[in-house]
């Protein structure tokens, strides 16, 4: 099923606004195993309307506008799409109640112009809009899908997932499943993916390169929801044997959320020191629910006294090694497990970048401890990017390590 996307607005071309709902909506498709293969935007003119709708109709079989179903005179888009499939306009009563309705609720009188709202092309259906007036449309003609949503990204988000979802799976079945990786780059994952050459006629295998990690995607369409649902968990027990070591979770599940499990399964506290990602990794911790269960505490220790202050640093070793190395990265760990009642110390320190102080080999340095009673490890690596990405792969780089140590150690 090939899609567009048909953004309407002179808001829009004109840069007054960010054009949200195409990037929404791409979204939403693809995690229905659809592709948005055209983004297209106009502005209120009623010919440029109709020439781009046109074209859309000729080259996709699901169009999607947003845009150009309010009350004015400047909103064009179903009558325009109506004009074009030859479908007469029709008032229909019930939705104009139901509008008529909104507005007495809103202590407002309904002007003659929303009556337009109420009109829809001959056969077509209205998608309900519950927190706005403008209901969305639905058409379904010679094998193809159109469905016009009003522009306010709210209103079109809630419709989209309420009311059209089921309209475009109607007549088949789509089913997903990622698969999360860490610890393995996207060029080299579809290496493996190809050679193993698992998509098949109704499956489809697919990557997409996020901060430090690489989802896999896994795609079906078809008729027959068990015959498509038993290829997607083939293809995932085959994936998860093959990649066994660089998966750390499925769906929806965030790398922080799969650490707060086993820190609770293991009932592990962790305690966290903080210099170059100064409280990102606590950041990231403490917004999953449940996060007081296992992290005691979080310290950013960014400066070199505040290192000797609250981890008893010793100043010598700042000095001799400087505060980016294993030695500091070990003595952040010791000094933060001696001084809490923890199971798990986890201490990092690095270059961010950039620094007058430090040179250009220095930036993206980062040394990592984990640390227990009984043993730790020092990890050191090296990220490239500005000072943000550097930040947040060290941050997504030191909760796999913690989850990595968790396995092997418990």
């Amino acid at each position: 099923m090939i899609a567009e996307i048909v953004t309407v607005g002179t808001e829009i071309v004109s840069g007054s606004i960010l054009n949200t709902n195409a990037t929404i909506l791409s979204e939403k498709l693809l995690e229905l195993g659809i592709e948005a293969y055209y983004h297209t935007s106009v502005d209120d003119d009623k010919l440029r309307l109709a020439s781009v709708i046109d074209i859309a109709l000729n080259r996709a079989d699901l169009i999607i506008t947003t845009g150009g179903l309010g009350p004015t005179k400047d909103d064009l888009t179903k009558e325009v799409i109506a004009e074009l499939l030859d479908l007469e306009l029709v008032l229909d009563s019930n939705m104009e109640e139901k509008i008529s309705q909104m507005f007495l609720d809103m202590n407002k009188s309904m002007t003659e112009n929303n009556r337009k709202q109420a009109l829809k092309p001959k056969n077509s259906i209205f998608i309900e809009n519950t927190i706005g007036t403008a209901p969305g449309i639905f058409i379904n003609i010679n094998d193809k899908k159109i469905i016009m949503l009003p522009g306010p990204p709210s209103e079109m988000t809630l419709m989209f997932d309420n009311y059209v979802i089921p309209l475009i799976k109607e007549d088949f079945y789509v089913l997903t499943k990622s698969i999360n990786t860490i610890g393995i780059g996207e060029s080299t994952l579809e290496t493996k993916l190809l050679d193993m050459n698992l998509s098949t006629r109704e499956t489809n295998i697919t990557t997409f390169a996020k901060m430090g990690t690489v989802e896999i995607k896994i795609i079906g369409k078809g008729k027959n929801r068990n015959k498509l649902k038993n290829e997607i968990d083939n293809i995932t027990l085959k994936l998860s044997k093959e990649l066994k070591q660089y998966i750390y979770g499925y769906d929806n599940i965030s790398i922080e959320e799969v650490v707060l499990d086993m820190l609770k399964e293991r009932k592990y506290i962790l305690g966290l020191c903080e210099s170059c990602t100064g409280g990102l990794i606590a950041s990231k911790i403490t917004r999953i629910p449940g996060a007081s269960n296992v992290l005691d505490r979080s310290i950013i220790t960014y400066s070199n006294q505040s290192k000797i202050d609250e981890l008893n640093i010793n100043a010598s070793t700042l000095k001799k090694y400087s505060p980016v190395s294993k030695e500091i990265s070990y003595e952040m760990a010791k000094g933060l497990l001696d001084k809490s009642n923890i199971d798990l110390a986890f201490s990092i320190t690095g270059y961010a970048g950039p620094n007058t102080k430090e040179t250009e080999e220095d930036v993206g340095l980062i040394y990592m401890c984990i640390m227990t009673k009984y043993k730790y490890k020092v990890i050191k690596c090296k990220f490239s990017g500005d000072r943000q990405s550097i930040q947040d792969k060290a941050a997504i780089k030191a909760l796999n390590e913690i989850r990595m140590f968790l396995l092997k150690n418990h």
